[in-house]
């Protein structure tokens, strides 16, 4: 019903910056919340950012400062632009659709990208 497809991973040397974008299409009504997330190698999957359709943003303490989300709500589309990346920012990057509501239907559902790798390494 809902897909999330996201684009702008690849390999940066630190310092460097790169931008991701998720655009969700299909039977949607709304969403209220867009994020990002990662997961390196032997970790947890962690919150990046979040934004709401409101335009409120929450960030992990170690990206403030660096990182910036934002959306387009009339495209279903968000973004993050991650700048002055470091070693420790390596992981694949998954979009994030929380409380989507899907036309013709009465919930709200969750939904995931399928990851894009972002390596950062001289």
């Amino acid at each position: 019903q809902v897909q999330l497809v996201e684009s702008g991973g690849g390999l940066v040397q630190p310092g460097g910056s790169l931008r991701l974008s998720c655009a969700a299409s299909g039977s949607i009504f709304s969403i209220d919340v867009m994020g990002w997330y990662r997961q390196a190698p032997g970790k947890q999957r962690e919150l990046v950012a979040h934004i709401t359709s409101g335009g409120s943003t929450n960030y992990a303490d170690s990206v403030k400062g660096r990182f910036t989300i934002s959306r387009d709500n009339a495209k279903n589309t968000v973004y993050l632009q991650m700048n002055s990346l470091k070693p420790e920012d390596t992981a694949v990057y998954y979009c994030n659709a929380d409380r989507v509501v899907v036309t013709g239907t009465l919930g709200r559902y969750k939904y995931w990208g399928q990851g894009t790798q972002v390596t950062v390494s001289s």
